[in-house]
């Protein structure tokens, strides 16, 4: 390996101070704060502190998922976030809106810039995989339209979350087939 490299691998990593990559991901997007206050469940007042470094940065492992799910990077990235003990996991249908996302491309700010504003705190939990996609169908529509989604897609989003639904209230699907099966295809129908 030659020297220049070795130089390199050695180098320590100067990380970038919360507070400033914040700042510099709301200038870059034309972000107001207020905007992203909302985004992510904190006051205009917190967010001005954060950026200005007025305040010591959030370690509140949900407000900085928050903020990563909102900047589209890993929580991982801020020296202030603690690893849960618990792994998050993102569920399948959530992955699917994040690659429509992706293939449309759509940033996390955009994307929840489509929403009304009270319904955009929900939409950054459901990113960062602490809450599931919604079991009501007009709202799982309003996100579909966004992401210009087919009405198969939605469907097929709905009907496994519904299941998912059952099986959290005790019903063994399974053992019950011929009613969930002829409850979704009335749902078809309807749709």
């Amino acid at each position: 390996m030659c020297a220049q490299n070795k130089s390199i691998i050695n180098r320590p990593i100067i990380q970038e101070r919360s507070s400033r990559k914040v700042a510099r991901f709301l200038e870059k997007n034309s972000l107001h704060k207020k905007d992203f206050a909302e985004m992510i469940g904190v006051t205009l007042s917190y967010v001005y502190n954060l950026t200005d470094n007025a305040i010591p940065f959030s370690t509140r492992s949900t407000t900085l998922e928050r903020i990563a799910a909102v900047m589209e990077i890993e929580p991982e990235e801020f020296e202030e976030y603690k690893i849960p003990q618990e792994p998050v996991i993102i569920e399948d249908s959530v992955e699917f809106l994040k690659s429509a996302m992706r293939e449309k491309g759509m940033t996390a700010v955009n994307f929840l810039k489509a929403f009304p504003r009270k319904k955009r705190l929900d939409i950054v939990d459901m990113l960062r995989g602490s809450l599931s996609v919604p079991i009501d169908f007009k709202e799982l529509m309003m996100i579909a339209q966004v992401l210009d989604l087919s009405k198969e897609d939605v469907y097929n989003i709905w009907e496994k979350r519904m299941k998912q639904v059952f099986e959290l209230s005790g019903m063994n699907i399974y053992a019950n087939a011929a009613l969930v099966n002829s409850m979704f295809e009335c749902a078809k129908k309807y749709i």
